[in-house]
């Protein structure tokens, strides 16, 4: 199911090709350098059905340290219009950056993901319990104070995000 969508190449060509360096600030400081507050602008579903919502609502708050760790937390409706929560940590991989100050980046987040509840409990792997593992990959673009993401969520669809860091 979920190695049939291209996706999951550019994930693995991604973990995989980074050097030994990637890593070697473990564990993570607890320094902060930026806070990202970030809502979600486009949604689509890659197989849409009618009980689909392409309506977020997504409200995240991300900290990151100097090294490029982060934790954080979003707030969101899921597909089938339920209240949803993801709390997560991650790393974001720097791709290429600009003289005129704009970045590119990858990032991997993971965490637990509470929401899909009743009917659309078995909508996502794992939720026996109502809270399931999530893993989420991202493409973005940094520019100034302003972000904006390209975010995967598993084989059902992708969703647009745009935040300011302060």
């Amino acid at each position: 199911m979920f190695h049939s969508h291209p996706w999951w190449g550019w994930l693995a060509g991604m973990l995989f090709s980074m050097p030994a360096t990637a890593f070697s600030d473990w564990p993570p400081s607890l320094e902060w350098d930026h806070t990202l507050v970030q809502t979600s602008l486009y949604t689509r579903h890659f197989s849409p059905e009618p009980e689909h919502t392409n309506q977020q609502d997504l409200v995240s708050i991300e900290l990151h340290n100097p090294n490029h760790w982060l934790a954080g937390g979003a707030w969101f409706k899921n597909s089938f219009d339920q209240p949803s929560w993801y709390f997560y940590a991650g790393r974001e991989f720097p791709l290429w950056q600009t003289d005129q100050g704009i970045n590119v980046r990858a990032k991997l987040t993971g965490g637990l993901l509470r929401g899909y509840q009743g009917e659309y409990r078995d909508k996502i792997p794992l939720n026996h319990l109502e809270i399931a593992p999530a893993a989420l990959p991202s493409l973005g673009i940094q520019w100034g104070q302003f972000e904006s993401d390209l975010i995967i969520f598993g084989a059902a669809g992708m969703m647009i995000t745009a935040g300011v860091r302060f």
